[in-house]
């Protein structure tokens, strides 16, 4: 999944974004210095990993899972277990690789 993969998916409206970053990473409150912005993606979900792996079957009700699911977060690392997670308890789910960190460097911005 690329940058561009995932705006025309969010564009369409065809997918469930999960951002897995702490609450502050999400808010722009704290991040890395290596992104020229600070935030997150326009309509993520915030549902930072250590929730979603300790409770998946909670995590799961607060999902829209009808439609695709994909999973950021700063660098796809994070992102990768939770969207392994979310496929072994039977969803679709992808993981964007690039995540914020390709995302914050977008032409055009994301919510901040």
């Amino acid at each position: 999944m690329t940058g561009d993969d995932l705006a025309r998916l969010l564009e369409e409206d065809a997918v469930t974004l999960i951002d897995v970053r702490s609450p502050a990473e999400y808010s722009g409150e704290e991040g890395y210095p290596c992104d020229p912005v600070q935030g997150h993606i326009e309509g993520a979900v915030n549902l930072p990993l250590d929730e979603l792996m300790y409770d998946v079957d909670a995590a799961i009700e607060q999902l829209d899972t009808s439609r695709p699911i994909v999973v950021y977060c700063h660098s796809g690392q994070r992102s990768e277990i939770a969207a392994a997670r979310l496929r072994a308890a039977g969803l679709d789910a992808e993981n964007y690789p690039a995540s914020w960190h390709e995302w914050s460097r977008r032409p055009v911005q994301p919510s901040t």
